[in-house]
């Protein structure tokens, strides 16, 4: 059988081919190969996000929906958009309440100001064009409405970082192959996690897409980076001014910094 993976120029086709591969196993491979730790990261996105009754929440890249369920509980309304049509009948079927949608971050299907809430897991990282993925979410962002972007990033420690690269192009790609229906799907996800900015560089392009008060916490030591961010209630004179902060782990606590 031969096997389908996107490359790093991220054509939406082929990201949205690959991942209708491992669309049934996605979630399985995904606590297997981050130990568990995946939970953990959902569980803070949910935190981050802060669904409240009657708020409207898009929930991009949201695969089989195991991100868009979490945020239901508080009464929120959820919409579920992912490019992977894989990916979107497996939602289908396991969440039949969440209203799943071909969404392509790029291009999005809604009209301005139509979120309280854009978040995006794990997902933002294999966008062609990230710049437009932003501004698409700032246009369906209400004024003062919420982003918060989970995603791979790169570890606050050298020494720990080497052993993670290494992981990452070894180990990996390894372990796919003995429970991933598509395991060259994770050699393209090891490559892609090496090429993508560290925390800083892509809260600055945050930024630079209009949005303010823009912060990230680290989790797992840089592992993972959960950038949050608003949307200006009214167009700022001097938009873009202000620098962007990072809340770093020390002992669990989140402690913030300005960079």
């Amino acid at each position: 059988m031969v096997m389908n993976r996107a490359k790093l120029d991220k054509q939406p086709a082929d990201v949205a081919s690959m991942f209708d591969d491992v669309a049934s196993r996605y979630d399985l491979t995904n606590d297997v190969l981050t130990f568990g730790l995946a939970r953990a990261w959902r569980r803070t996105v949910a935190h981050s996000v802060a669904a409240g009754p009657g708020e409207r929440v898009l929930d991009l890249a949201a695969g089989t929906g195991t991100s868009s369920m979490t945020f239901t509980h508080h009464g929120a309304e959820v919409v579920a958009g992912d490019i992977s049509t894989g990916m979107l009948a497996e939602g289908r079927r396991r969440h039949p309440k969440i209203d799943f949608i071909y969404a392509d971050a790029m291009d999005l299907p809604f009209a301005d100001a139509s979120f309280d809430v854009v978040t995006i897991s794990f997902g933002i990282r294999n966008v062609n064009d990230v710049d437009t993925a932003l501004a698409e979410m700032l246009r369906v962002l209400k004024p003062g409405g919420r982003l918060v972007i989970c995603e791979f990033s790169t570890p606050t420690l050298d020494a720990f970082s080497l052993v993670y690269k290494e992981y990452l192009m070894k180990a990996l790609p390894a372990i796919a192959r003995a429970v991933s229906s598509n395991p060259e799907a994770y050699v393209y996800l090891a490559e892609s996690i090496r090429a993508w900015p560290n925390q800083d560089a892509f809260a600055h392009q945050i930024l630079d897409a209009g949005f303010d008060q823009v912060k990230y916490r680290n989790l797992t030591g840089g592992i993972v980076a959960v950038h949050h961010a608003l949307k200006p209630a009214e167009p700022a004179a001097n938009a873009g001014a202000s620098e962007p902060t990072d809340r770093a782990e020390h002992g669990g606590e989140a402690e913030t910094h300005t960079p």
